[in-house]
This record gives C-alpha cells, sequence and structure tokens, in this order.
C-alpha cells in the first residue's frame, strides 16, 4: 500500500512539473519575444527654443461703459403727442425728444395763475392797511403765506408741465424709441435710451498685487471681438480706492477716444497694460509642454551616434503664457530641440521620426486669431 502511494505521488509530481516547466519555458521565450520585439518611431514634429524680448504686462478682461448712458422714462403719466427724434440718430443736450398731451395741465395751470394773482393783489392791500394800522400783523401774515402757497402752486403746476416733455440730459446717440404716438405712457415707463460714446470707458479688473505697478495716466491697449485685428489705446483715468475683499482684486477705469464710434456700452474688452521694462525670455510652444501636477517637462530631442533620433524627458520650470507661447524659466537652452506633438507617444529613449510636413505642426504664434467657423 506505501508502495503503491509513492509510486502515485511521484507520478503526480512528474505531471505537475512537467505542466509548471512547459509554462515557465513559454512564458521566458514570450517574455523574450516581446522584449527584442523592435518598437516603430513615433511620428513627431518638433522645434527649437527660441529667444526673444518680453515686455512685462497685466492682462484682464472688462467691459466698455459709457461716460453717459441713461435709460430716459417718463416721469408722469399721459399720452404721446410728439416724437422729435430718429432712432439712432445724435441728440444734443436739452433737444426735445418726446411730448406728451398737456391740455389738461396747461388749463389747471391758467387757474392756479388766476389764484395767485388774485393773492398777490390781496396782499399788496393789506399790506396797505397794515401800514395805516387797519389789520394786525398776524392777517398780514396770513395774507402772505396764501400768496406764497399760490405762486408755489404755480410751480409745481409748471414742473409737471416739463416733465411731459423728455428731452436729452447730454450730447448723445439715441437707441431704439419704446413708445408710439397716441400711446398711454405710465410714470417710470421707459422711452429711449441716450448714450454718450465718445470717449468711452472700459472698466477691469487686476489683482491686488498689480495695484502698486499702476497709475493714472499710464497706457492701456485694449482689443474688443468685433474687430479682433485692431487695438485701441487709452489710458487709466481712475482706479479704485478699495479692494474687494471677496476677490482681492481692484477696478481700474480707462478712457478711450471713440471718435468713429467703433466701441459701444456693454462691449466685452480685453485689457493689457505694460508694468515694467523690457526682459529676455527663452519661448516654448505650449504644445510642447506636459503640465502634470508633480511637475511639468518637456521632450528634448538628441541624436545618437548613428543618426538615430530618441526622446528624453525633462522636468523644467515654466512662466507666462501669451497666446500659443510659454516661457521656460529654467531646465532648457536656446536651440534645445524639443517635441512640439504626439507627446503622449514618448518615453525617455524613444525613437522618433520628425515630420516634414507643416501642415501638421500645431501653430504658435504670440497673437493667434483663430477663424471663426
Amino acid at each position: 500500500m506505501a508502495k503503491r502511494m509513492i509510486l502515485m505521488l511521484v507520478a503526480v509530481g512528474i505531471l505537475f512539473g512537467g505542466i509548471f516547466g512547459y509554462k515557465a519555458v513559454g512564458n521566458y521565450f514570450m517574455n523574450q519575444f516581446f522584449d527584442d520585439m523592435p518598437v516603430a518611431p513615433a511620428t513627431i514634429t518638433a522645434t527649437e527654443v527660441t529667444e526673444a524680448e518680453w515686455r512685462p504686462e497685466a492682462t484682464a478682461v472688462g467691459t466698455f461703459m459709457a461716460v453717459n448712458g441713461a435709460q430716459l422714462t417718463s416721469e408722469a403719466n399721459g399720452i404721446v403727442t410728439g416724437i422729435h427724434f430718429e432712432n439712432g440718430a445724435r441728440v444734443t443736450q436739452g433737444q426735445r425728444l418726446v411730448s406728451m398731451d398737456i391740455e389738461a395741465d396747461e388749463a389747471e395751470l391758467e387757474r392756479l395763475q388766476a389764484v395767485e394773482r388774485l393773492a398777490l393783489v390781496e396782499l399788496n392791500r393789506h399790506e396797505r392797511l397794515y401800514r395805516e394800522n387797519n389789520i394786525s400783523e398776524s392777517e398780514l401774515q396770513r395774507r402772505e403765506s396764501e400768496a406764497a402757497q399760490a405762486s408755489a402752486a404755480v410751480k409745481t403746476q409748471e414742473a409737471r408741465i416739463r416733465q411731459k416733455t423728455i428731452r436729452a440730459p447730454f450730447d448723445g446717440i439715441s437707441g431704439i424709441r419704446q413708445v408710439n404716438l397716441g400711446q398711454y405712457v405710465g410714470a417710470g415707463s421707459p422711452v429711449v435710451s441716450v448714450q454718450s460714446l465718445d470717449p468711452i470707458f472700459l472698466n477691469f479688473t487686476l489683482p491686488e498685487r498689480r495695484l502698486p505697478l499702476l497709475h493714472v495716466g499710464q497706457q492701456v491697449n485694449a482689443r474688443a471681438d468685433a474687430y479682433p485685428e485692431t487695438t485701441f489705446t487709452g489710458e487709466i483715468t481712475a482706479i479704485e480706492p478699495s479692494i474687494q475683499e471677496s476677490t482681492r482684486t481692484f477696478l481700474v477705469q480707462a478712457t478711450f477716444a471713440n471718435a468713429d464710434l467703433l466701441l459701444r456700452p456693454g462691449m466685452f474688452g480685453r485689457a493689457q497694460v505694460d508694468i515694467g521694462e523690457p526682459d529676455t525670455v527663452k519661448l516654448v510652444p505650449q504644445t510642447a509642454i506636459q503640465f502634470n501636477p508633480y511637475g511639468n517637462s518637456v521632450f528634448i530631442i538628441r541624436e545618437d551616434d548613428d543618426g538615430t533620433l530618441r526622446s528624453h524627458q525633462r522636468f523644467v520650470m515654466t512662466g507666462e503664457r501669451r497666446g500659443d507661447l510659454i516661457t521656460v524659466v529654467d531646465g532648457l537652452e536656446v536651440g534645445d530641440r524639443i517635441a512640439t506633438s504626439g507627446l503622449l507617444k514618448l518615453r525617455t529613449g524613444s525613437v522618433v521620426i520628425i515630420s516634414d510636413n507643416g501642415d501638421v505642426a500645431p501653430t504658435a504664434e504670440l497673437d493667434p486669431q483663430p477663424e471663426n467657423q
């Protein structure tokens, strides 16, 4: 019995030993095959690190605002009897824009003027009687009060009549009217907007660390999406004295000449302010940088002794970005050749082929102007 058990165990050991040995030999040759299998070169685009002078600048986005802008409304109820302007036309300060029916108000004014004349006549008569000691001083004072009340009532009615004529509060451009002839409008109803467009403000915010670098009179360049190829030049005219606690930013106001009326209130604007002397920087396309939480890196392209091109990862310290470009503070030298596309295919030691097709290379412009599709 023991002999049979020993023979069975030996047979099982030989069987499993053969299986595991076969598996081990198979894995060895498979790993050797994959280790020795040639890797296809990665096709990439590349460029060299360049050098340029950049002037330190502060950039921000803001909104263009009218120096004077108002939505005119009706101060009194009434029916529109006259519209004295064209939509979108220039208007001057004091110009009559809209008139409302004042017939009943004028009749009431005539009644109040009659009351005023009578009160003044009574006052004159009582002044004479008082000088003759025929009435008391209190009676004269009562007549003086009645005359003053009558005059005040006349002025109030005259003001009410003026409220029914809406005039331009300043020189500017009228908007599109929101009332029609014969329409009844109530107090507070919108009538038309008037905007003063030349000059025009641009309001934008900057972080508090920029405050010491700005001052009134400093030049500001601005771009608007409506005119992507035009740069507008203005100057800082006001700086908010307080910092917003919630964002730690402060408000800056720049003024721009706008004789051509290209800029309009409410437009989105990109502001740029020079805040220092030019400095020489090293530039690379942003597509060449791998941005990672543990550090940014690039792939440098080097040539072996046999002419083979290989990639080598290198960590770098990056700085300011403008357009498609980014500055490199440390880690690269001018003239180093780096990969600009295909970074996900690369590892240190990877064989690469640099494409000579310029159409596939990513753009690297300081002021890119992509076409709107």
